[in-house]
């Protein structure tokens, strides 16, 4: 998803264990309804590619929701699913890191280095050939997907490995997921045209497209013209909102009440957090401001004759903060899209799976299959330690809230995943 991963900022990632798929068996009676699911195909980003924990992996892509929610289309009569693996002796793929220490709460995070499967000095990743029904690609946008520059494809690593040499440079997403033959499909796109400019602290860098907001008509005119092409011969499939970004583990682990509680336990004197907004004041920061992930390891914070972030002439940089009016601005987007994949999905009579609702319920926590899961980082069950994407237990949750909106919408019985059987976080021994 997003400049974040284009980019490598991310500040904590964790090693996950995806645990043995259960045996699938059908249940009687179930049946696909007034859907067909001998083909289906996933279009999204980084949370249907599986990335997770900073990088793109193996044992990720195994357990990415598609993944799941296919297994479980097979009971009612789907096909085949094909994903664009790593190989087993490449199967850390573009690296990522591993919690391998958790003292007192504070987290010791190291590369992993091995089994890479870059094929070059430049990170071009190992290319992959074949059939490919999971299409999701970390960093795609949906103005990004219809890039009439053509360059995406050779800047971002993910989607340069799907295509052949002859394909990089002269097609873009738009193209490269037509023409397949589909009769169902999943659509989860949208996410990064908000969450690149949020993740950058609100910060638009000029001549980086991944770093602003895609207007709202533009989006609303984009999202008609993809549905408009998975729907050309009359296929049915599901939609799904985009997360208030706000309520991802990655803004809401660094809190003002927490740094300020750190600091005045080594200088009581300590009277306000100070922030830099979007405008360029200079003011206390309040529990509305939300601090970026990154900045707990940055080692930044009370540093300097003049410490960081502690007095009015040095304060925490607007890169580093969503200030309150930047969250307001950030909320707006997402509900304008959301406004428009729903009337859209709904005039053309698709299932949409709300994930805008959903996260916005595991923030406050929620009890699935007598398994607790919040938004907290680490403990939290649903999120890597990227803090926005998902651990395979939150992949299987996600997968049930495509299979219920499925189900509910075409009359199909598809079977729901045993979040039981995926783990979240994996602790170090």
């Amino acid at each position: 998803m997003k400049r974040y991963i284009l980019n490598s900022f991310i500040a904590a990632a964790i090693l996950f264990t995806a645990a043995c798929k259960p045996e699938i068996e059908t249940p009687a009676g179930s049946t696909a309804g007034q859907a067909n699911f001998s083909k289906y195909i996933a279009i999204g980003n980084s949370l249907t590619s599986g990335y997770a924990d900073g990088g793109l992996y193996l044992e990720g892509q195994k357990v990415a929701y598609p993944n799941l929610i296919a297994a479980k289309m097979a009971t009612v009569g789907g096909g085949a699913f094909t994903s664009p693996f790593f190989t087993e002796e490449h199967s850390n793929g573009s690296g990522y890191l591993a919690l391998t220490a958790l003292v007192n709460g504070t987290p010791t995070l190291t590369p992993v280095a091995d089994k890479l499967a870059y094929r070059d000095a430049a990170k071009h990743l190992d290319k992959y050939s074949g059939e490919v029904q999971n299409l999701g690609i970390p960093g795609m946008r949906l103005d990004l997907s219809f890039d009439p520059t053509l360059t995406f494809s050779a800047a971002n690593p993910f989607f340069e490995r799907l295509l052949t040499d002859a394909q990089v440079g002269k097609t873009n997403y738009f193209q490269f997921i037509q023409s397949r033959n589909h009769t169902f499909f999943s659509l989860w796109l949208g996410n990064n045209d908000v969450l690149g400019y949020a993740l950058n602290g609100a910060v638009a860098v000029t001549g980086d497209p991944t770093t602003t907001l895609t207007d709202k008509v533009t989006f609303a005119s984009l999202y008609t013209n993809m549905l408009n092409a998975l729907t050309a011969n009359g296929q049915k499939g599901i939609v799904a909102t985009i997360p208030d970004v706000t309520a991802i583990p990655y803004f809401n682990t660094v809190t003002v009440p927490a740094l300020l509680a750190a600091a005045k336990a080594i200088n009581p004197a300590a009277t306000a957090v100070y922030i830099q907004t979007g405008t360029g004041t200079v003011r206390a920061a309040t529990a509305e401001d939300l601090i970026r992930l990154p900045f707990q390891s940055a080692g930044l914070f009370g540093q300097g004759a003049i410490p960081y972030g502690l007095h009015p002439l040095n304060p925490i940089a607007n890169n580093w903060v969503l200030d309150k009016d930047e969250v307001v601005k950030v909320k707006d987007y997402v509900n304008s899209y959301n406004s428009s994949i729903k009337s859209l999905a709904t005039s053309k009579g698709l299932a949409i799976a709300d994930t805008y609702n959903y996260f916005n319920q595991v923030k406050t926590g929620l009890n699935i299959q007598g398994v607790g899961i919040n938004a907290a980082f680490i403990t939290g069950g649903a999120f890597s330690l990227d803090g926005i994407h998902l651990t395979p237990r939150g992949n299987a949750v996600i997968a049930n809230v495509f299979i219920e909106a499925i189900n509910a919408k075409y009359g199909a019985t598809i079977p729901t995943v045993d979040i039981t059987q995926y783990r979240g976080v994996k602790f170090p021994n």
